[in-house]
């Protein structure tokens, strides 16, 4: 029978949902807050707060950001004509660290696996077909992961791409390793995937 009090279960039980805490360290963590002065403690709980009720999704690009157009969005500074399309706001931050990408993105929440019920439904594809209806848009580059689901999401928007003449498709370039995640790429590979990015 556990001794904890009601309370002390419970923070460590939701702690214990977190990717990569098990029990063990949900109550290290739980008892490290015990520790800390009530209004350092109280800084986790408004910064989870305040990304639950002030990050929302761009209404153009779906990027996460504060304030609607994202910054990247309503840049004037970057290439308007060129969407990067990538899986998840992840990828696009990595992209972004690697500071040689100034054009724009399209973020697609997910990609299409029906084994784990996404369907293409279930992804921002008709926000991407509605910024391509307007005419504005000269490249569109594949940026999903190069995994069977984000191979098998990029043939499924390149043929939903080709009703909008004018519009070339390219791919980042497979210096990005099959099986791995834009995520976890370097600087130097991602720059090497933008910079070799090839025609579909």
């Amino acid at each position: 029978m556990s001794s904890y009090t009601q309370s002390l279960q419970n923070l460590m039980t939701q702690l214990s949902r977190l990717p990569g805490i098990g029990m063990r360290s949900a109550e290290r963590i739980a008892f490290h807050l015990l520790k800390q002065k009530p209004e350092e403690a109280m800084k986790l709980a408004e910064a989870i707060r305040d990304v639950k009720t002030r990050i929302k999704h761009c209404s153009i690009c779906y990027n996460l950001t504060e304030q609607d157009p994202c910054d990247i969005c309503k840049d004037a500074s970057r290439d308007q004509g060129t969407i990067c399309i990538v899986e998840q706001p992840k990828d696009l931050l990595s992209l972004e660290a690697a500071g040689l990408y100034r054009g724009v993105y399209h973020v697609l929440l997910g990609r299409i696996a029906p084994l784990e019920g996404m369907e293409p439904g279930d992804l921002t594809i008709d926000g991407l077909l509605k910024r391509l209806a307007t005419g504005n848009i000269r490249e569109v580059i594949m940026g999903t992961n190069p995994t069977m689901e984000g191979d098998g999401t990029a043939l499924h928007l390149q043929s939903l791409i080709g009703q909008f003449p004018g519009v070339q498709i390219t791919r980042l370039a497979r210096g990005l390793p099959t099986g791995g995640s834009i995520e976890f790429a370097n600087r130097n590979i991602l720059a090497d995937a933008i910079a070799g990015r090839q025609k579909m």
